[in-house]
């Protein structure tokens, strides 16, 4: 493994010292991020948002000009990656809190619950974010399932991943499945040695590969309607599993440290960086009259120019702070009191 290759991937302090039995619960300092993850999760972000801004500002009515590199290269592409990503985290924070709390499951129940209500302040703005169905697919799934463990936790994420594609009901449909099987990985110990792992992110990405590709060629056939939703969902999960091997295999390589560099931040601060772009594009928009119009290039500078900014904030932001500033806040609403958010000298540098 190259030096840089080393560098992405480090892991990083994220938490605070451990609790002594009978104390209150809070996060543990012993806690590591793994930064191949962080920055997947960033690159992820960067797929969504042009995605989310033809979508709330109804450019999608007009679907007939809709242009193919956004239909075939980002429709459906990203949101598969932060579904399983934010199992994953679920999955970690559920393994750390058996360790410290007496019912550790009443603090990912406060989690979801201010999730929920994050998701609903930006729905007013924002409708079909996913913040409050992360929540209610949290409470309603991930809690029942966080009581499976192992490989039988694995299996029941595969399967509900391969009946949210048969029920055709568009890519929420994937959310349950993507969840559990995120939350199997964190239970399992798979996501920290996976992404350095370039056999098997080799054998993922020639998998997707096959399985996108036999989901195109049947869907340049004349099939019907209901056969066409459903390839369109198996497709759009091989490209977002295809997309995750090859980045995570270009982390790898001599030139890894450059996306890790401005990903990674904006992949610690994801929920910062995915609510305050709608609120900068919902008004900006606007302002551009974008809304019901086929302006597809200023949708994509726009989109562009929040990225960049996005970038550059949350990598000045991550010097002098541990989390971004919605990050911190839902600590402290799961935790239920006020905890620190200055970064201590020795972790200075994002």
């Amino acid at each position: 493994m190259t030096s840089q290759t080393s560098q992405t991937s480090r892991r990083q302090p994220e938490t605070e010292p451990e609790k002594p039995s009978g104390t209150a619960a809070a996060p543990v300092r012993a806690g590591r991020r793994i930064a191949e993850l962080d920055a997947l999760r960033g690159l992820a972000l960067c797929g969504i948002i042009f995605i989310n801004i033809p979508q709330t500002l109804e450019m999608f009515d007009n679907a007939g000009q809709l242009p193919d590199v956004l239909r075939v290269l980002f429709l459906g592409r990203f949101y598969p990656i932060f579904f399983l990503l934010f199992g994953i985290g679920f999955g970690i924070f559920l393994r750390s809190a058996q360790r410290r709390a007496a019912r550790p499951r009443s603090l990912l129940l406060r989690r979801f619950a201010a999730l929920g209500v994050a998701g609903a302040l930006l729905h007013l703005i924002q409708p079909g974010e996913v913040l409050l169905p992360f929540a209610v697919t949290g409470v309603l799934v991930l809690i029942p399932f966080s009581y499976v463990r192992g490989r039988a936790l694995a299996v029941s994420g595969g399967a509900l991943t391969v009946l949210g594609v048969l029920a055709g009901v568009g890519g929420l449909g994937l959310l349950p499945g993507l969840f559990v099987l995120g939350f199997a990985l964190a239970d399992l110990g798979v996501h920290a040695s996976l992404p350095r792992s370039a056999r098997a992110l080799a054998a993922t990405a020639l998998g997707a590969a096959a399985t996108g590709t036999a989901a195109w060629a049947l869907i340049s056939m004349d099939l019907p309607d209901i056969a066409q939703i459903r390839l369109g969902l198996a497709f759009s999960l091989s490209m977002a599993t295809g997309y995750a091997a090859l980045f995570l295999l270009a982390l790898r390589t001599p030139a890894g440290f450059v996306p890790a560099w401005v990903l990674g931040p904006m992949g610690r601060m994801a929920l910062t960086n995915y609510v305050t772009a709608a609120l900068l594009f919902v008004p900006i928009g606007a302002a551009l009259d974008l809304r019901d119009s086929a302006e597809w290039t200023a949708a994509a500078l726009l989109g562009l120019g929040i990225l960049a900014a996005q970038a550059l904030f949350s990598n000045l932001w991550l010097r002098a702070f541990r989390y971004g500033p919605l990050e911190w806040a839902w600590r402290c609403v799961t935790y239920w009191r006020r905890l620190p958010i200055r970064a201590r000298r020795e972790l200075g540098a994002a």
